[in-house]
Formats: structure tokens, C-alpha cells, sequence
């Protein structure tokens, strides 16, 4: 997935600022993904507003909403709306062939519990979703920002677990994935002090993979040559 805009902090954990880490890329639209976004784009794209926006208006049912932060190219985004047909999803990403490409499938297979977002996910959280309106928030494989000198770069700190926790339900889940244990590491360090949440592994910090996560390609690579991936899964209790 693409970063984000996020805080930055010191070695010590003090915040200092909030980073921009990328501006929206445009990058270059297949034919097919171009005429996606011409074709489709009204009924599965979302233009960002600071305002709030109504899911029942969106959507037509009050079904739970899933957000999914960085979904990439889309594939498995559209794989679980199509699996779970009961529930909504909204995809935010920065990188505009991916959203193409994921419109594209989408339009394909007839979707009408998905819509997408090509803008900052930061200012979409903040401005644009309800506090305590998501059932789930999903943010798989982000940026690890491998050096250590990169690290106050993740988006996973203690002000992104406050961000979510404000907008989930009480009983709402924070899944994140990484293939990176350093980042996994890190993502227990943040959640096991931020207020509010309760784990859901049981006799561990990860859970295993749920049956909704698709398992990607790239994955499945990695599990074949031994590469390990870390599922966490955070409840609001408050």
C-alpha cells in the first residue's frame, strides 16, 4: 500500500509535527483503468468532502461498514465485498491505477457495497466518517519504513490508534497485517498502551490469518520461500 500523511515523532515518542509523506500520485492509467474511472466513478467513487458522509445514503441499508486503508490495486479489497455481500466497504487509496484497477473489477462483478476514495486517508478519517460508525477498519501491509531512522514514519502510532478508535463502534476491530515482524513488533508496542482496545489473540500478540483476509499472491510467495506474516486484531471495548 501507499503511505500516508501521519505524525512524525522524536527517538523518545514526542510528537512533533504532521508529515505529508507522499502527495496523491497520479501515475499512468491503463486504457482500461482510464475508462473505468470515466464509466464508473459515479457509482463507485466517493469525492472527499470535509463533511461527514451519510452511509445509509450511500450504500441504501444500514448494513456494518468496513474501511480499508491503502488497499493497493484493489484485488482483495474486491474479493472480500464480494464474499461478504452483507456488509459495506469503503477503500481509500493515494495511488490512481490502483483505484482504477480496482474500480475496473469492481464494475465487472456488478458491486454495489463497495465505494472507493482516491484521496489522504488521514483527512478522510478525520472529516469525512463518523465517530463511532465503523464495524472495522483494515489496514494491511503499510509501508514498514524498514530503518530504524524511518520508524517515527509509520502510520502505525499511538495518535493512529486514537484516529480509529474514535471512528469504530464500541466492538468495532482494528485488523492490521504486516510481513514485516520488526513493524509487528511495533504495532504491539503501540496497541498494548493505547486505551480503549483489547486484543483478540488468545495466548499470543497475533492472531492467525482470518478466512475473510484473502491470502494475496505476494503472500503465499513468501509463505513458500519461509517469510512469515503477522495478523492483529484490536477490539474497541471503549
Amino acid at each position: 500500500m501507499s503511505d500516508v500523511t501521519t505524525a512524525e515523532y522524536n527517538e523518545d515518542g514526542k510528537y512533533l509535527r504532521k508529515v505529508r509523506s507522499f502527495v496523491l500520485r497520479e501515475g499512468r492509467l491503463t486504457k482500461g483503468q482510464q475508462a473505468a474511472f470515466d464509466q464508473h466513478w459515479h457509482q463507485l467513487g466517493l469525492d472527499y468532502s470535509a463533511e461527514a458522509i451519510d452511509f445509509e445514503a450511500i450504500f441504501g441499508n444500514s448494513n456494518p461498514v468496513v474501511l480499508e486503508i491503502g488497499f493497493g490495486m484493489g484485488k482483495s479489497l474486491v474479493e472480500m465485498a464480494k464474499a461478504a455481500p452483507e456488509k459495506n466497504f469503503i477503500g481509500i487509496e493515494v495511488h490512481k491505477p490502483g483505484v482504477g484497477a480496482c474500480i475496473m473489477e469492481a464494475a465487472e462483478l456488478g458491486l454495489t457495497n463497495l465505494r472507493l476514495y482516491h484521496h489522504d486517508a488521514i483527512e478522510v478519517l478525520d472529516n469525512a466518517i463518523k465517530p463511532g460508525s465503523l464495524s472495522c477498519v483494515q489496514l494491511f501491509f503499510p509501508d514498514p519504513w524498514h530503518k530504524k531512522r524511518h520508524h517515527k514514519r509509520r502510520i502505525v502510532q499511538a495518535e493512529f490508534a486514537e484516529r480509529i478508535r474514535k471512528i469504530l463502534a464500541v466492538g468495532g476491530v482494528l485488523h492490521m497485517a504486516t510481513d514485516w515482524e520488526n513493524y509487528a513488533e511495533h504495532m504491539t508496542e503501540v496497541m498494548a498502551v493505547a486505551p480503549g482496545y483489547e486484543n483478540l489473540a488468545k495466548g499470543s500478540d497475533y492472531v492467525e490469518r482470518p478466512q475473510h483476509r484473502p491470502l494475496t499472491k505476494f503472500e503465499q510467495r513468501g509463505h513458500n520461500l519461509g517469510h512469515g506474516v503477522w495478523d492483529l486484531m484490536y477490539q474497541k471495548v471503549d
